[in-house]
């Protein structure tokens, strides 16, 4: 039975697409960074963690002052992203194209061009879903990626109606086929597969060093390129003023030597 606190939220969320889409944008903007540093001042416990990790992004030379304005314009930038979800369908194409500016795109285009698959691999920052809808639209074609099943399942058939409406394909991490299947035959036709990999939510990521800090990290990604021969290419996005930015980086190759899950490991 799905519970009053995820219909609630389930609301909330196709409330803020209906309604964001019709209003002015400065409105909803002004909207959003309100709610944004609402949240930062009340310092609940999302913030406390997010201050944690980037205290050792920004190193114990940090002020106390520092720390607390990065962590006011990542949740800033957190409401952005929001907004930009929910105002996706109705931000102009021409908009989305000139407003993106992208280093190393040929490496992605090249790998494709040559009947190659090609895996990128993103972090949680700037906006996903923007970019790719631009990737799409720069002639990639659709490509293929994995989503988190979120609750309730009214929610989650949401968000994959939004993102299937940009033109990609979405495969549920669980309650269905296997993805890594279907993404292995994606990549051996030379396709195109995106993946947010820097949140191990299956429990049986890669151990990394990561700002000096241990972490684990998808594996997929890597597992994916040993597997296929897929080109692995790591992407990151930020905003970049109105705009937005990426740069899509050299191929991380396969080791030549070494086990599998060697291999694996040392390209996550």
């Amino acid at each position: 039975m799905t519970s009053l606190g995820d219909r609630l939220a389930s609301a909330g969320y196709t409330l803020g697409w209906k309604l964001v889409c019709r209003l002015p944008e400065s409105w909803a903007r002004g909207a959003f960074l309100f709610v944004a540093d609402i949240f930062w001042r009340r310092q609940g416990p999302r913030v406390m963690t997010l201050e944690g990790n980037l205290r050792r992004v920004l190193g114990p030379a940090a002020t106390g002052k520092e720390l607390r304005a990065m962590s006011r314009q990542t949740m800033r930038s957190y409401s952005r992203y929001w907004l930009e979800v929910f105002r996706l369908p109705v931000i102009p194409l021409e908009r989305i194209m000139a407003g993106m500016h992208c280093a190393g795109e040929e490496r992605l285009q090249a790998n494709l061009a040559a009947g190659r698959g090609v895996i990128v691999a993103l972090p949680h920052t700037g906006n996903y879903e923007q970019a790719g809808y631009w990737i799409i639209n720069r002639g990639a074609g659709s490509f293929t990626t994995v989503m988190e099943r979120l609750k309730p399942e009214a929610l989650f058939q949401r968000f994959l109606a939004f993102r299937e409406g940009l033109g990609m394909e979405v495969l549920p991490a669980t309650g269905g086929a296997r993805p890594f299947g279907i993404l292995a035959q994606r990549l051996r036709a030379g396709r195109l597969v995106c993946l947010v990999s820097d949140r191990d939510v299956t429990g049986g990521g890669i151990e990394v060093e990561f700002f000096g800090e241990k972490a684990r990290m998808m594996p997929g990604p890597a597992q994916l390129a040993v597997q296929t021969g897929a080109a692995l290419l790591p992407v990151t996005l930020w905003f970049d003023g109105p705009g937005w930015g990426a740069q899509i980086y050299e191929e991380i190759p396969v080791p030549a030597e070494g086990t599998r899950r060697e291999k694996v490991a040392a390209m996550t």
